[in-house]
């Protein structure tokens, strides 16, 4: 490639003016005084942007911008951002609440958070840039006194009493819960008060010592974990109307004089009344208030105003919107609603505020020349973009940077990628610097510089020389996650046996009584200390009350329907024999999955190289950033491919979660090494995305994928099998076509099944063959159940990425009776905030009609359809549209349910959801959702009685599972609905059904260690008992540090499951940072963990002590050395004595609980054998 002859390097730029300390780029006129109105023309791109960041950078009081729509409000922030930065420019947002005028959803906590901090900063801001959509500049506020009235402030140091917190939080809209996650939240708990104010990015915890504030620490929402001090909390109201005594009286007389109807049959009202604030309430504002306000009164004296041409058409449609909806809506009786007027601002009463205002209106086009008006002449960056097709892929650009004698800088998305650019231009000939922003780009002399920022489109300056060219103009699209999150998944077997889920009457398995229901803990006093018990209910209404310390012979019962779970008669031999059963199948289970292992452990596959210098490389062109869990897999997977055993791995992770990038760099991995990787796909469509992403992810390197689907004539096909076959293809990616093909590879390493649920057994047990010679990685979201109990068993590794990318908010479900209604509301609520909708009808024969009868109720959308019996170019197309967001509303069939990331389509309508499993539910529930957007997920059923039993329970399964991450707790639950499946082709679901699916998988995995470790499991080892520890001490988490239930069972489960001391040393730090300062009764129950383990360590069956002495009792396996007991027994006879050969009781004064916990660490460190102790 020839290098380019570069022109001789001008000076910084034609027209450059230093201003109060920095350079600006535009000579520009700004309206001065109020009333005035310039105008600027022929700004394209991001000529807009710059030039509205040089006059509010010249500009020492509020800068405002009106634009036509959210999403152009979002885009532009995003750009003033990078010309702003190191500007001492505060940009603030007041974001669209996102719901419909008059709707009945009320707005996220996190855009309620950030208009409040707005409202809160703007009367007093200065050198600020205020960026605000049309529509919701229209929207009546709460008045200017609303806000500073109710915030208050506190530091470190200060007196704070309780009880008046209390009251100013809930007189500020706050609302009392058991664990802080969002904004708005407070908890009491003890001497530690956690609150996650409005406007702030993380919440607060206020640490007590008496009543004045020690310390003021932020925390981590997800782990609870404190990260920083800090030295005051600022505490802005929770909501943006209010909700104490004589604001609900205002709001109940002026609903009377408002509205005749019925009051007491409108549910808002008796709400309101009861000190409830109902959904959609936003739209009742002005009832709050004896008057109302607007943006405009809340903006300081010196401000001026820019807007983009069309704001007054996005006025009129909008306003024109609000009337329809008043029309159709204000029929409902119970739900009466105000007029237009009292809620928005009419279009000619904004336009009246606007013009007392300095203000600069913004065009594309040329504007006329006359006074006030100016063309800048910043254009849209020529056409540069790389063509990989040709010899010389950078041609445009080159001939661009031969013409051009200006300066050039290049914006790359992130670190990884910027590297990469680097790289592409030097090989042109083009050496660029580094550097961190554009202002630095303005003061330096390169000539071509690059830069890190996620902006979408770059600006030409032909009249000040100078260029900026953004990565999506060389590239194409790429995004950017921008936080880093903590990890929040924990091992699957904590999935597994969380009791925090548990409800009363729910049924669990205790290991020695069987099947029970739960009722609760309860605190019951026993040898005078206080303790707490797990309560269980058997057949006649016996009572099993169960120490926390034993909850590890406690299990959920999964297994089939949860009501027809079996209920054992206490003292019965009925479970001993349904357990001995299940023993015995067990054990056979075990032998014959370790024999499988075994085979594969001892076949010797090929063993990947290190290539560490590029794999590295290759990583770091990843545009997002890795969540924890994703690096765990990613690492697992490299550490497999890299040891010469075959590798066998499922990798279960939710929708979007980055299941793709772990096969990328397994790929990379394997293809470095000169080995062929097959990728199995469940569908073309998805066949021929894969194919674009491994392309762009691959494009930097010498690697050949190619693709086998219905997107390929015959010819085509025939000619990439023979290539595969000569080894001249490197990635295949393929449908199950491939399976059917007689194709000899000649290097085949690594095979990856994408969507595993979405293969037959046929196509499986074809797999099957090649898995004890080729490396196999799995990857789903919801695994089937046959599947997931592999891994459960260890005869699959099994890696879960359960950590949501970063600002995902979970998908909102509503099941939903179809009604035309509905349909409008959710498909008009996505598009005017400028996002797209998946509309799912699942029959062919018919969708045309559908089609037609939506472009009839939503006549605002644009609407198109795809489905798998169209012609491969047509669907490529209709799929290409919508990823362009040419038209907004895709009516599909379930072709969509594998793996097409759209990213701003936030709703789907599911037609007949109650036809689908959970599996596809979740699937298709999780293509929506791909952002930061709160997304929409309508199930759409019949009739309740024209649905099934099962359909219905799918339903309320999806429903309750919407949280981020639940596809492998919607995998548990559907092993549950349906039964494990044959995982030998030996029955087991009985077994299962009689003794829980939990203890069932326990007592396998037990078996299996046992028999791997070469001893012969014997019948009652699958029900071992562990040790009982008991030194008459209170040990519990009191109720008044820890109230919530779930979440007390949720810590004593993971006390009982703690296996070494870092492993409780860990819990104990987490604690004290979440709750405060363990009290006595918690540092005994850490201190009885210890004893267990090393119990355990013993063989211990139980250690018993009470204020003079206590005993040992040992089991038959017991690891100490009969000797040593003889010589401590001979040594101290005052002390110790043998009784029934099996215990060893001591006598000493042990009166506190400190001598207690001290003198039988002694006793138990002199049994333990000398190279453990």
């Amino acid at each position: 490639m020839p290098p380019i002859k570069c022109p001789p390097l001008d000076h910084r730029c034609k027209t450059a003016t230093i201003y109060a300390g920095f350079m600006t780029v535009l000579n520009l006129s700004t309206a001065a005084k109020p009333g005035d109105k310039n105008h600027w023309g022929e700004l394209q791109a991001a000529g807009r942007a710059l030039a509205i960041a040089e006059a509010a950078c010249q500009f020492d009081g509020l800068s405002v911008l009106i634009t036509e729509t959210a999403r152009e409000a979002a885009a532009q922030g995003r750009t003033l951002k990078f010309f702003t930065a190191e500007q001492n420019l505060e940009i603030l947002s007041f974001p669209d609440w996102e719901t419909l005028p008059y709707d009945i959803f009320s707005p996220h906590q996190d855009i309620v958070s950030a208009r409040v901090q707005t409202l809160a900063n703007l009367s007093s801001a200065k050198r600020a840039l205020l960026i605000v959509p049309l529509p919701t500049l229209l929207h009546r506020l709460a008045p200017i006194d609303f806000i500073a009235s109710r915030t208050f402030s506190y530091e470190v140091g200060e007196e704070l009493d309780r009880d008046k917190l209390k009251n100013q939080l809930s007189k500020a809209g706050y609302q009392r819960v058991d664990t802080v996650y969002e904004h708005g939240e407070y908890a009491f708990r003890g001497s530690l008060i956690d609150i996650f104010p409005m406007g702030e990015k993380q919440p607060l915890r206020i640490d007590l010592l008496d009543d004045e504030i020690e310390t003021l620490r932020l925390f981590d929402p997800e782990s609870q974990r404190t990260s920083e001090n800090v030295s005051q909390i600022q505490l802005l109201p929770a909501r943006e109307f209010p909700l104490d005594k004589q604001a609900t009286n205002l709001f109940l007389n002026n609903w009377h004089d408002n509205f005749d109807v019925d009051a007491g049959k409108c549910p808002v009202y008796r709400d309101i009344n009861d000190g409830i604030a109902p959904q959609g309430i936003e739209y009742y504002l002005s009832l709050f208030f004896d008057q109302t306000a607007s943006l405009f009164d809340y903006l300081p004296d010196n401000t001026q105003l820019f807007s983009h041409v069309g704001i007054e058409e996005a006025a009129e449609t909008f306003w024109q919107d609000v009337k329809a909806r008043y029309t159709e809506y204000g029929v409902d009786p119970t739900r009466p609603i105000l007029p237009p007027k009292e809620l928005f601002l009419a279009v000619d009463e904004v336009f009246q505020k606007i013009k007392k205002l300095p203000r600069t209106e913004i065009d594309r086009q040329a504007v006329a020349r006359k006074a006030g008006s100016q063309n800048i002449n910043l254009r849209a960056v020529p056409d540069v973009a790389v063509n990989a097709k040709l010899s010389n892929p950078l041609s445009k650009l080159q001939e661009f940077v031969q013409d051009f004698k200006g300066r050039i800088l290049f914006c790359a998305e992130s670190a990884g990628r910027r590297e990469v650019l680097a790289g592409m231009l030097k090989k042109v000939g083009l050496s660029v610097s580094e550097i961190q922003h554009w202002q630095e780009f303005l003061d330096s002399d390169s000539k071509y510089a690059v830069t890190t920022y996620p902006i979408d489109q770059g600006v030409y300056c032909p009249e000040q020389g100078i260029c900026l060219i953004t990565e999506g103009e060389l590239f194409g699209q790429q995004v950017m996650q921008r936080r880093r999150r903590s990890k929040a998944s924990e091992s699957p077997d904590y999935i597994f046996k969380s009791l925090a889920e548990l409800e009363h009457g729910a049924p669990v398995v205790h290991m020695d009584h069987g099947v029970g229901r739960y009722q609760g803990l309860v605190t019951l006093d026993v040898d005078k200390s206080p303790q707490e018990f797990l309560m269980l209910v058997y057949a006649n209404d016996a009572t099993l009350y169960v120490p926390v310390s034993s909850l590890h012979l406690i299990s959920r019962f999964g297994g089939g329907d949860q009501s027809m779970a079996p209920l054992h008669k206490l003292g019965s031999d009925k479970w001993v024999k349904a357990k001995e059963k299940a023993v015995k199948q067990v054990r056979d289970t075990a032998a014959e999955l370790l024999d499988i292992y075994a085979r594969r452990a001892a076949k010797i596959g090929y063993a990947c190289e290190d290539n560490e210098e590029d794999y590295r490389k290759f990583s770091s062109d990843f545009p997002f950033e890795e969540t924890g869990d994703q690096m765990e897999a990613i690492a697992a997977v490299r550490r497999d491919l890299l040891s010469p055993q075959p590798m066998d791995r499922l990798v279960c992770g939710d929708v979007g979660f980055g299941k793709t990038e772990v096969a990328m760099r397994a790929a990379f991995t394997a293809v470095s090494s000169g080995k062929q990787v097959v990728v199995l796909v469940p569908t073309t469509l998805l066949a021929h995305q894969h194919v674009q992403n491994f392309r762009d992810r691959f494009a930097n390197w010498p690697v050949i994928v190619e693709e086998l689907s219905r997107f390929r004539t015959a010819q085509e096909q025939d000619q990439v099998i023979a290539d595969a076959e000569n080894g001249k293809v490197d990635i295949l990616i393929s449908t199950h076509k491939l399976l059917h093909a007689k194709i000899d590879f000649r290097r085949l390493g690594l095979l990856i099944i994408d969507e595993e649920h979405r293969f037959g057994v046929r196509q499986k047990d074809k797999i099957k063959s090649l898995r004890t010679s080729v490396d196999i990685l799995t990857m789903t979201a919801t695994p089937i159940p046959r599947t997931l109990n592999m891994s459960m068993h260890a005869v699959r590794d099994l890696s879960i990425i359960a950590t949501p990318p970063a600002r995902r908010l979970s998908v909102k479900t509503f099941i939903r009776q179809q009604e035309d209604r509905v349909t409008r509301e959710a498909i008009l609520r996505e598009i005017l905030r400028g996002g797209q909708v998946y509309f799912l009808h699942n029959d062919v024969k018919n969708i045309q009609r559908i089609v037609d009868d939506l472009r009839q109720l939503v006549p605002e959308a644009r609407i198109n359809f795809a489905h798998g019996q169209m012609r491969e170019r047509q669907l490529e197309q209709v799929m290409s549209d919508f990823y362009h967001q040419r038209f907004n509303v895709l009516v599909c069939t379930t072709i969509i349910e594998t793996g097409i990331d759209i990213p701003s389509a936030n709703t789907i309508l599911i037609e007949r959801a109650d036809k689908f499993g959970l599996a596809q539910l979740h699937q298709l529930r999780g293509r929506v959702g791909r952002s930061h957007h709160q997304a929409y997920a309508y199930l759409l059923t019949p009739h309740p009685k024209a649905m099934t039993d099962d359909a219905k329970k799918r339903l309320e399964a999806i429903s309750a599972a919407d949280h981020l991450g639940s596809g492998f707790t919607l995998a548990t639950n559907d092993l549950e609905i349906r039964g494990a499946g044959e995982l030998l082709g030996e029955e087991q679901s009985g077994h299962i059904q009689a003794i829980g699916f939990t203890l069932y998988m326990e007592m396998l995995e037990r078996a299996v260690k046992t028999i791997k470790e070469g001893k012969q499991p014997e019948l009652g080892a699958g029900l071992d008992q562990g040790i009982e520890v008991n030194l008459h001490l209170p040990a519990l988490i009191p109720d008044d540090y820890l109230p919530d239930v779930n979440m007390r069972l949720t810590l004593y489960k993971r006390l009982a499951n703690c296996e070494t001391d870092s492993h409780l040393h860990e819990l104990q730090v987490e604690m004290i940072d979440r709750f405060g300062l363990l009290p006595d009764p918690i540092k005994t129950l850490f201190e009885l963990a210890k004893l267990r383990q090393t119990g355990e360590q013993l063989g211990l069956l139980k250690i018993e002590a009470g204020p003079n002495g206590g005993r040992l009792k040992f089991s038959s396996g017991t690891s100490v050395e009969p000797m040593t007991i003889i010589q401590m027994v001979q040594a101290h006879p005052g002390i110790f004595r043998l009784q029934n050969n099996d215990q060893l009781s001591f006598t000493m004064p042990m009166e506190s609980a400190v001598e207690r916990v001290d003198g039988i660490t002694e006793i138990l460190n002199q049994l333990l054998p000398q190279s453990a102790a």
